[in-house]
């Protein structure tokens, strides 16, 4: 686990944890964040044409399920895309089914719902919510423009583009907001198998941090987690 090199008091004084570089632990609330796990986007993609190997929900939850032993977490909130579809729980074959349902009677469990999953039904397990308020910060989808208070969100997969020695290099990253009101807001990084990304510095993450005073992007590695400036006002 990669400790967050931001200010706590930002986030309400909270300490957080990056875990694997994707997932975000918050000892406080023993609760493990993650964002767009798109499961079943595989299937999705079969039934109009495109095939791609079945197993990408075994992958996500198998990867979520160590991020949930490495942190001890008792409570899980997703925020949002967490199927690649509304039918996406439909499609879910017994062994992913499987997974699944151990992992949401073994910790607490809130789906929050996302644009690709709005219909969502309850059936997977846990509870469902569209956005929620925890200890002071704002649980939600997408990034909402014009927030002043504490915010976590998805919805973007943002990735932190680099070239060095003529290499391009693209990451999974984190994109950190600090709003005039010095509250903090964070977009976090996909956490499904199968998930794409959008640069880091792309107009429209910039546009979802406003207003901001400045927004960087947090990116892991083995050592440490590296931040990159995006943008600064003025």
């Amino acid at each position: 686990m990669v400790p967050l090199s931001f200010q706590p008091s930002a986030f309400s004084g909270e300490e957080f944890v990056l875990v694997d570089g994707r997932a975000l632990y918050w000892p406080r609330e023993q609760a493990l964040l993650v964002a767009d796990l798109h499961l079943e986007k595989a299937s999705f993609y079969a039934s109009h044409g495109q095939m791609l190997p079945p197993y990408d929900s075994r992958e996500t939850l198998g990867r979520l399920a160590q991020a949930i032993r490495a942190t001890g977490a008792r409570r899980v909130f997703t925020l949002g895309d967490n199927f690649h579809d509304d039918g996406g729980a439909l499609r879910l074959e017994p062994h992913a089914a499987g997974m699944l349902d151990a992992l949401t009677r073994a910790v607490d469990w809130v789906w929050i719902t996302g644009n690709h999953d709005s219909q969502l039904q309850g059936k997977d397990g846990g509870t469902l919510a569209e956005e929620l308020e925890v200890s002071g910060i704002i649980l939600r989808h997408q990034a909402l423009p014009g927030e002043v208070r504490a915010e976590l969100s998805g919805h973007f997969h943002p990735k932190f583009k680099l070239t060095a020695r003529g290499r391009s290099i693209s990451r999974p990253c984190a994109v950190v907001g600090s709003s005039p009101s010095g509250a903090g807001r964070m977009i976090l990084p996909a956490f499904g198998a199968l998930t794409g990304g959008m640069d880091a510095a792309d107009p429209a993450i910039l546009e979802a941090m406003q207003p901001a005073s400045r927004v960087d992007a947090l990116v892991p590695t083995k050592e440490r987690l590296l931040q990159f400036p995006l943008w600064r006002a003025g």
